[in-house]
């Protein structure tokens, strides 16, 4: 059975791909269970985007790259013109999944456009669909490596690192953004451990996190959301990574509801606080962080854990599931190209005039 694999996959693989669909590590079982979801679809795509069975924005935008070979696989067109159209529905349905994120709708167009450009058969546009999202998920993980190596420098020789939500391997194709910048300067011989932010109301840290940091053998402490601040106070803090699902044009930084407080609490103790993130999640038509949509979810999610309800019934919650940070609390923002310093709206124009 053919497998559409990069050669650079690794350890962790929350998603595999063979001719038979799309397989997903379903996360919201971690750490309790490793189970495959098998999508075929590109409907059923959307709704494992929406529904968490993958996320972080660099693992969805696989996703929906490969969501994109899944429809583009069962179009029945009469004419090029005509498996374009329907491509293109494809292609709106699979970027409505979740709003923050903007590797979705990324790799959705960069798919969208790769098949526009080539005057090919549709059989053909199929074959070269599948190369592109293989592509995709080859340069993110080629990505998450030189972001590991240009992020592990400026991590301390001895210490604990901060991080919020899950940025690693389950959040992207593969090493992670942020965890992957904690790899990095593990492998390199650093004496650093992982303290992992629960991250509620999805525990992406305590389950996710977690689970990774085990995985490949660096040590990690979870703990509540709100012992951050009172950690770095008594300074057992010695740095903050964390990844990104947009950045702003003028550096804001969109993230899992809770960055913003970490990112606060890091500059009133001065302790750098980074940002690890892809190029692609870098949004220069966005002028800054006000301009980015932010997803609210089911209440449901605050008023429960697992099966199990928390709250009285009949209180309300509110549940947003990103926050901004706003560019003066980031020391750094750690891409595949360059670290980043202030002023952000200089330089984050700056790499993508000497990447073009």
């Amino acid at each position: 059975m053919p497998e559409y694999l990069p050669s650079n996959l690794d350890i962790i693989r929350p998603i595999l791909w063979d001719e038979k669909g799309l397989l997903l590590l379903d996360q919201r079982l971690l750490p309790w269970k490793e189970k495959y979801l098998r999508l075929k679809t590109w409907q059923q795509v959307r709704e494992a985007i929406k529904k968490m069975v993958v996320r972080g924005a660099p693992a969805i935008g696989i996703t929906a790259a490969i969501g994109m070979v899944l429809g583009a696989e069962r179009i029945r067109a009469r004419s090029r013109r005509d498996f374009l159209a329907k491509l293109g529905r494809v292609a709106e349905g699979l970027k409505k999944a979740r709003p923050t994120a903007v590797n979705l709708a990324w790799a959705v167009e960069r798919m969208l456009a790769r098949a526009q450009k080539e005057n090919l058969s549709p059989g053909e546009l199929i074959d070269l669909l599948r190369e592109e999202a293989l592509k995709i998920w080859e340069e993110d993980i080629a990505a998450n490596r030189k972001m590991g190596k240009l992020g592990a420098s400026l991590l301390p020789e001895k210490g604990a690192i901060l991080t919020h939500c899950n940025a690693g391997a389950l959040a992207t194709g593969g090493y992670g953004t942020a965890l992957g910048v904690i790899r990095a300067a593990f492998e390199a011989g650093k004496k650093i451990e992982v303290f992992a932010d629960e991250t509620r109301p999805w525990l992406q840290g305590a389950r996710l996190t977690a689970w990774e940091m085990k995985k490949v053998g660096l040590p990690v402490t979870v703990i509540p959301d709100g012992a951050s601040g009172s950690l770095m106070r008594q300074g057992k803090i010695a740095a903050c990574v964390v990844g990104a699902d947009r950045i702003a044009a003028n550096g804001d930084v969109a993230n899992k509801i809770g960055t913003y407080n970490v990112a606060v609490l890091a500059k009133e103790n001065d302790i750098p606080f980074y940002v690890a993130a892809p190029c692609s999640t870098i949004d220069l038509a966005t002028p800054t962080g006000d301009g980015i949509p932010i997803e609210w979810r089911n209440p449901r999610e605050v008023h429960y854990c697992g099966d199990k309800r928390l709250t009285p019934k009949g209180v309300a919650a509110v549940n947003p599931a990103f926050d901004v940070t706003p560019a003066r609390y980031v020391r750094g923002i750690i891409t595949e190209l360059k670290v980043l310093k202030p002023p952000y709206e200089k330089n984050l124009k700056a790499l993508f005039e000497e990447a073009s």
